[in-house]
């Protein structure tokens, strides 16, 4: 009762004129920068934070607020239409939302992405409010062993789902990995694949892999198959979810906060292995995989729901311990020192009037963003009739300067076109693009879980397994692997005639670019 009362006071603060003001403009700016390739809500907040300097900071912080989801479903706009993530939590919305774009139906996807964001975020902070001491203390108690255990997961169901052939998935994952070797060693300090040049010892972004992959990769894609395969105009489609498409999405909202709360509550969490693994999860469900890779709603509907229950859930470690586990979180925490407040288990009872006037403007925030960008699904996907030579030629533009907005640096832009090209490749002879990104954003961090694991237990690979959180994971991983196997032993339904519509031709119909995303 005591979390309700204060969370109804957190609504007055929330619902004053100027605070509702504030968390209009935030929706809007996050949503209109989180749409630019390569500027994500860390960005925004960042950019946007002198700009608070004559906020009081309850107005600030509901205005952060508004800024993270609003760029959190822009990032998605584009990922959908476009294949150009506006970050990297967005990536897994291209893999079924592009497809379904590229069908004519971009709106319907848009929709479902709404939704998704709107649901996962009210659920998120439903969770948030009534479990937070809880996530925080037993995210407290997940160790180095089981950090490792749950990344070895996510590369092995990024390689296992993914893709024409497992093979693919793993030499994707190997590309990224690679990329994610660049720089520093944390741990030594020692160059790595750096080639003597101080650029980049700091390794190479995330934002600059992401775009590089996907927005470059795709605009050489299609310029290299426009005169061979002239465009056809794309059509819009209706704005509206039908029946079916809610009959096929009402599950997978309610699934994604379940996947993607507790992944941005612990340490080291963040929202690109909830949103894969919410897509493995409806993949595996849905009575519909002759449409995957193809366009399946679930695939967007699940991940953004995810995605944004995600974002709900690092609030739990920022505000209660002080530790930021995404770069929003870490932005955030620098904002709330600069006003001279220190998050963690105190917070609660030193600011409750910013700390829940912050959660209630969470709901206020979602509520915002459904009724602003649900109308605005239509316009949005008037974004695929502007003719292909103009639409790439302004993503490679903005992708150049999201790129170069990252550090500043001429050299930024060079590796952005040199992982185009990969990406260009990797289209070229069927690889999933998925992998080699979160190769690059896990790759890292399962390294250095990987070496404090070990040391820990004086190199002992038993200090991999010494828990039960990582022994169970162990054991989903290890089912992963024998599935196939397994699957082969089992009885075999009464198989489907050769030169069905089901058998018949399906190799045809994909295409290298089918298969690259």
């Amino acid at each position: 009762m005591n979390a309700l009362n204060s969370l109804l006071d957190g609504f007055g603060t929330a619902l004053t004129p100027l605070n509702l003001l504030w968390a209009a403009v935030g929706v809007l700016l996050g949503t209109a920068i989180g749409v630019l390739p390569g500027i994500g809500p860390a960005m925004a907040v960042a950019l946007l934070l002198p700009v608070t300097y004559g906020l009081d900071p309850t107005g600030a912080f509901i205005m952060f607020a508004g800024i993270y989801y609003g760029a959190m479903f822009g990032g998605s706009t584009t990922s959908i239409l476009l294949n150009t993530p506006g970050e990297s939590a967005a990536v897994v919305a291209a893999m079924e939302g592009n497809p379904m774009a590229k069908s004519g139906r971009g709106a319907q996807a848009l929709a479902a992405a709404a939704v998704g964001h709107f649901a996962g975020g009210m659920v998120g902070t439903l969770l948030l409010v009534a479990l937070a001491p809880t996530v925080a203390d037993l995210a407290v108690d997940i160790g180095a062993p089981d950090y490792f255990a749950i990344m070895v997961l996510a590369f092995i169901a990024v390689t296992s789902v993914l893709g024409s052939s497992r093979i693919r998935g793993l030499a994707s994952l190997l590309i990224g990995l690679t990329i994610g070797l660049i720089g520093l060693d944390q741990m030594t300090g020692q160059q790595r694949l750096t080639f003597g040049s101080l650029h980049l010892a700091d390794g190479v972004d995330v934002v600059i892999v992401a775009v590089g992959l996907f927005a470059i990769g795709e605009a050489l894609w299609v310029a290299a198959h426009l005169r061979r395969r002239p465009p056809e105009p794309i059509p819009v489609g209706r704005p509206w979810l039908g029946r079916a498409d809610l009959r096929r999405t009402w599950k997978s909202w309610a699934r994604g906060p379940l996947i993607g709360f507790p992944f941005g509550a612990i340490p080291a969490g963040g929202a690109e292995i909830p949103t894969f693994l919410s897509y493995v999860t409806e993949k595996r469900l849905s009575k519909h995989k002759d449409e995957w890779g193809k366009g399946a709603i679930e695939g967007v509907a699940g991940p953004e729901s995810a995605a944004s229950a995600s974002a709900a859930g690092t609030l739990v470690s920022m505000l209660t311990l002080g530790l930021p586990t995404t770069a929003v979180a870490a932005v955030m925490l620098a904002a709330f020192q600069q006003y001279g407040i220190q998050p963690g288990p105190l917070l609660f009872e030193r600011e409750p009037d910013l700390v829940w006037g912050l959660i209630a403007s969470l709901f206020v925030g979602m509520v915002l963003l459904l009724a602003l960008n649900l109308p605005l699904a239509p316009l949005w996907a008037k974004l695929l009739r502007v003719p292909r030579p103009y639409l790439y030629a302004g993503i490679m533009f903005f992708a150049a300067v999201g790129a170069y907005a990252v550090g500043g640096e001429v050299i930024d832009l060079v590796l952005l076109l040199v992982i185009g090209l990969i990406g260009f490749g990797m289209r070229r002879y069927g690889l999933p693009v998925l992998p080699a990104v979160i190769g690059v954003i896990l790759g890292p961090a399962a390294e250095q879980q990987l070496r404090r694991a070990l040391q820990i237990s004086d190199g002992s690979v038993t200090g991999l397994v010494n828990t039960p959180f990582s022994v169970t994971v162990y054991a989903v991983v290890v089912l992963l692997l024998a599935w196939p196997l397994l699957r082969r032993a089992l009885p075999h339904r009464t198989a489907t005639p050769a030169g069905t519509p089901e058998t018949a031709g399906e190799s045809e119909s994909r295409t290298p670019s089918d298969r690259g995303v």
